[in-house]
């Protein structure tokens, strides 16, 4: 499976997909502002990440507008936040296969670019 989780409106998204040419490498894009992540899709995501948390961005401003910094929240409040919110998936969330590279750190991106190789 090669698939992409992002969001149209973010410039980050957009050149992390322009850089690493992403739409020339068959890969299936969703716009998860105008097309909601699913409860399976999630769990796909969970199964191989290995968490919610490592899904879950506490940099989305509805974090900080639900004060959620000062609660304690487990995998069962990540997963239902992010079903909720589309903010707070962590963009972009790249499936490759049986792989899975969440968020934007160069790090990341350069695993991406490698596993593709």
């Amino acid at each position: 499976m090669k698939k992409v989780y992002y969001l149209s409106t973010c410039s980050t998204c957009k050149r992390i997909i322009d850089d690493l040419q992403l739409k020339s490498k068959n890969f299936d894009f969703q716009d998860i502002k105008t097309n909601k992540i699913t409860l399976e899709q999630l769990e796909q995501m969970h199964e191989i990440a290995g968490s919610y948390e490592t899904l879950f961005s506490m940099r989305s401003r509805q974090f900080k507008a639900r004060n959620l910094g000062k609660e304690q929240l487990t995998e069962p409040d990540y997963k239902a936040l992010i079903l909720d919110e589309y903010t707070f998936l962590k963009r972009p969330v790249i499936l490759l296969n049986e792989l899975i590279f969440i968020g934007n750190a160069k790090k990341n991106l350069e695993q991406l670019e490698a596993a593709q190789s």
